[in-house]
């Protein structure tokens, strides 16, 4: 049961959840606190209230029919509802409210608003919220540029830049076990960091949420793989630039995203036939890891491309600015690892191979730094905001008004 605090100043005034299910060792309900909302959930809370009363972008996505199940919006349904969100613009496009009209819906505009705050709020440590802000085209490149030079310069020092290396040697200018602790500590951080920031997230907008079963589990994947809502809800994709339909994005997503899989399962295969069999790199061309390597660079490259040329076309009213040097910085970081990573591929039996090996781990080192402060992020939340809209959606809605 939802209920609201009449005394709250009304730009503060959020919601709260009173659990009535008693078990054997809770007899008390459980009261989800009042928090004040920031300007940009208040703003979001007030466009939700009047898209509540239209209804028009319903079949839209899924933030329309979880909206529908609120009377009222706290800052934890702002927070999920906002990462629910994926800016595909067909509300904005769709909407008699937007600007210049006085009531000024631009639900995309102010829904990336506040995916930059819950990112910077859920922060872990949280002390590293702020980099969110600051990790833009300028400071991704430059820590790439910073540890590729840094390990251009161990190599040299040590010799490795001679050119007397065996050709496709990577192990002979830097030693497996060397690589895998440095490149271990800065993935496994990165893990750290991305679950305990959604872990907070998802303790705070699960709130009153039943638990996940199987087939709500299996419904949130399939639509966070497939990325179900950037189709725009009738199959012929959202608005970039204009009110035309295009899948472009949703296509370059999947590039995007597939790509970085193929290229996970490269090393993850890698490091099976090292540990496991005793066959050390090079691979052949013709093996898995190269292969899988090989493909996803390609898509590396074609998807961050696209989504780059999409960035660089979208209607400037409809996003967040403060964004784009961060979507930006995280789209010339994976076009730098793949480029980096298939030069090298190319190359590798030739004189260049250890400077192209020394820059190209220097930016992939780069990548994995700033992935729980940057654009990756998004995913992650985002893929847990789909999780308790596919829960809600098999939960009774207790509102029941008009025809609901």
């Amino acid at each position: 049961m939802q209920q609201s605090d009449p005394l709250a100043p009304e730009h503060t005034r959020t919601a709260f959840s009173v659990d009535t299910k008693k078990t054997p060792r809770d007899s008390m309900a459980r009261v989800i606190p009042i928090v004040p909302m920031s300007a940009s959930e208040t703003e979001v809370a007030r466009q939700m209230q009047i898209c509540n009363a239209c209804r028009y972008c319903e079949g839209f996505c899924a933030v329309f029919p979880a909206m529908t199940r609120r009377l009222e919006f706290g800052k934890a349904d702002v927070n999920y509802l906002a990462n629910l969100c994926h800016n595909c613009g067909a509300c904005y496009h769709a909407c008699q409210y937007a600007p210049p009209h006085e009531f000024g819906v631009n639900v995309p505009k102010a829904m990336a608003e506040v995916r930059l705050e819950t990112y910077t709020e859920y922060a872990f440590p949280a002390s590293f919220g702020a980099l969110y802000k600051r990790n833009g085209l300028t400071v991704s490149v430059a820590l790439a540029a910073g540890l590729a030079l840094f390990l251009l310069l161990g190599t040299a020092l040590h010799g490795g830049l001679s050119g007397d290396v065996a050709p496709a040697n990577f192990y002979a200018t830097f030693p497996h076990n060397l690589l895998a602790a440095m490149f271990g500590i800065v993935f496994l951080f990165a893990i750290l960091a991305l679950g305990m920031g959604v872990t907070r997230f998802w303790r705070d907008v699960s709130a009153g949420t039943a638990s996940a079963s199987a087939p709500a589990v299996a419904e949130a994947a399939r639509n966070a793989l497939t990325l179900k809502y950037l189709d725009g809800g009738h199959g012929d994709g959202c608005n970039e630039e204009n009110d035309t339909f295009t899948l472009a994005r949703r296509r370059f997503h999947h590039l995007t995203f597939y790509g970085f899989i193929l290229c996970f399962a490269a090393t993850a295969v890698a490091t099976l036939y090292h540990y496991a069999f005793g066959l050390e790199a090079p691979y052949p061309f013709l093996s898995v890891p190269v292969l899988l390597g090989t493909a996803g660079g390609i898509g590396l490259i074609a998807g961050p491309a696209g989504l780059l040329w999409l960035n660089l076309k979208r209607v400037p009213e409809r996003g967040d600015a403060r964004q784009r040097p961060m979507d930006r910085g995280f789209i010339a970081l994976l076009l730098l690892t793949s480029t980096s990573g298939l030069a090298l591929l190319a190359l590798r039996t030739t004189s260049t191979m250890p400077s192209l090996l020394a820059i190209h781990l220097g930016i992939v080192m780069a990548l994995f730094a700033t992935l729980p402060y940057g654009k990756f992020a998004h995913g992650i939340f985002r893929s847990a905001a789909l999780l308790k809209s596919s829960i809600e959606k098999r939960q009774r809605n207790t509102l029941s008004l008009g025809s609901d």
